[in-house]
């Protein structure tokens, strides 16, 4: 068994009979699947793939929801020494397709439903049926070794700014990320809950460090609410990886909150968006035995940046804590100088960790000159050191000669004790060049404020050229495929807003 192929991850000097994963199906279903079980499907898949004449650094894609069926591919084709491409089956046609072609994948594992209509000439196999069970040639089966640039994967973002973009990650980069995260986070004697969809970082990387720890996990094939809250109670789940869409969504269900024991939960994992105030403070009231963690990475960069302070000092409550001993970190102001405490800046970051580069587009780099990664996120640091996330680079606009971050304006509106969550999106104005507006989903149980009185509260704790000039009131904001909030939605949305007759009066 190879130590350095990132399928390679199982640990076969530890019990065999050891659960797992704890899989449920899309019915609530559940099945154990053991640790020897699972290494013994991956080698069987390896073999087989490989005596189909796939040589090394062939793309495999993977289209399917969460399932064990989906985890055993994964490690199948990186053992083989093949490069697996997890697809986002929430795509729609024309990016699916512009994936599997760009990706150049020359054959797709996933589930029946979604290979039926995949466009592409690939052979397809649906995992649960004959036709994907030949593929599998049963017997032990050395690993391939890669070299330290081989690819093990290649995932796709989301194309928010564009078609999507292929990030090459290698086995050696992702083999550290494992050993690096199995050392700073214990999760051997944890229970772990995974809704997240295994196409994304987050999940995906998670997966890996139970794996490699020997953990069990309790794996959804998608987030609801109420699943995820039933697999906390059914299965006492003890370590929860989420992004905040979800624990929001999670709170909205009172019914099956109060009917649930949630008492076993002890970590939560925050990644993708930072916690507002008010929502840690539900999490808190929630969650009372539970550690709540701040957590930060990219696809590009890795989930390995940011950890604890050497010194043990506590975290402001919004921080994502110090850089990694093993990571190098700067913030960087727009002509690329370094700022100081207390000022925003460009996080820039480099660790073995990070990806090889972007497939097929070599006009995209970005990589500095001395070899960071520009990742686009504006961060602050305090004296301490402690970062804390401001915003997407992307997301800032201009109003007034002013930057404004929408996150700063969404903090502001989620103190208010009537709000569960806000997101803060620009709007053309004549007179500022862009001004911000704002959606809001009231708390459940909490008597809403009006638009005006929520506007006033707003300006108690926000400059003035910072509040939202029109606020609007919904049930849920929109979600990407990611589980990421859609602010390209709400922009089209307010736009709607704005073109009612009683709109057009407003003044700047």
């Amino acid at each position: 068994m190879s130590k350095n192929n990132l399928g390679s991850v199982i640990r076969r000097d530890a019990d065999p009979q050891r659960i797992a994963f704890i899989g449920l199906d899309i019915d609530g279903r559940a099945r154990e699947h053991r640790y020897g079980e699972l290494d013994a499907q991956a080698d069987a898949l390896a073999r087989g793939l490989l005596a189909l004449g796939h040589a090394p650094g062939e793309r495999i894609a993977l289209l399917g929801l969460n399932s064990v069926d989906y985890v055993v591919a994964l490690l199948g084709i990186m053992r083989a020494g093949l490069v697996a491409v997890p697809v986002n089956v929430k795509l729609p046609p024309a990016q699916l397709a512009f994936i599997l072609e760009d990706s150049g994948a020359t054959r797709i594992l996933g589930d029946q439903d979604r290979l039926v209509t995949t466009p592409s000439p690939a052979p397809r196999h649906a995992f649960g049926t004959p036709d994907y069970a030949a593929l599998s040639d049963p017997g032990p089966f050395q690993a391939v070794e890669p070299g330290p640039q081989d690819e093990a994967l290649l995932l796709y973002t989301s194309g928010s700014t564009g078609r999507p973009k292929g990030v090459r990650l290698s086995h050696a980069s992702h083999r550290w990320v494992v050993d690096v995260r199995r050392a700073a986070t214990p999760v051997g004697d944890e229970r772990l809950l995974i809704a997240a969809p295994l196409y994304h970082m987050n999940a995906l990387a998670l997966v890996l460090l139970a794996l490699a720890s020997h953990a069990t996990a309790v794996l959804l094939p998608q987030f609801s609410a109420r699943a995820y809250l039933n697999a906390i109670g059914r299965y006492r789940c003890t370590w929860l990886t989420a992004v905040p869409p979800m624990i929001a969504m999670m709170l909205r269900e009172q019914d099956l909150v109060a009917a649930t024991d949630l008492s076993s939960v002890r970590v939560v994992r925050m990644g993708s968006a930072p916690v507002s105030p008010g929502l840690l403070a539900q999490i808190h009231r929630l969650l009372p035995a539970a550690r709540v963690i701040n957590a930060y990475g990219t696809t590009e960069g890795g989930p390995v940046v940011f950890g604890p302070h050497p010194q043990g000092l506590a975290a402001p409550a919004q921080s994502v804590g110090v850089p990694h001993p093993q990571v190098q970190v700067r913030l960087v102001d727009a002509q690329g100088r370094e700022v100081p405490p207390g000022v925003d800046g460009e996080l820039q970051l480099r660790s073995a960790g990070m990806m090889l580069g972007y497939h097929r587009r070599p006009e995209l780099s970005p990589f500095t000159a001395d070899g960071y990664y520009a990742t686009g996120d504006v961060f602050r640091r305090d004296e301490r050191g402690f970062h804390t996330f401001v915003g997407r680079r992307d997301d800032m606009f201009v109003s007034g000669g002013e930057n404004l971050y929408p996150g700063d304006i969404e903090k502001a509106l989620e103190r208010h004790p009537a709000i569960q969550q806000a997101s803060v999106v620009p709007v053309p104005d004549d007179i500022k060049g862009a001004k911000p507006v704002a959606f809001v989903v009231p708390r459940e149980g909490v008597a809403a404020p009006s638009e005006q009185e929520l506007k006033a509260f707003s300006l108690q704790h926000l400059a003035a050229y910072q509040h939202p000039r029109r606020i609007w009131f919904t049930e849920a904001l929109p979600l990407t495929t990611t589980q990421k909030i859609d602010r390209r939605a709400l922009v089209e949305q307010a736009l709607r807003h704005l073109g009612a007759p009683h709109d057009k009066k407003e003044s700047a």
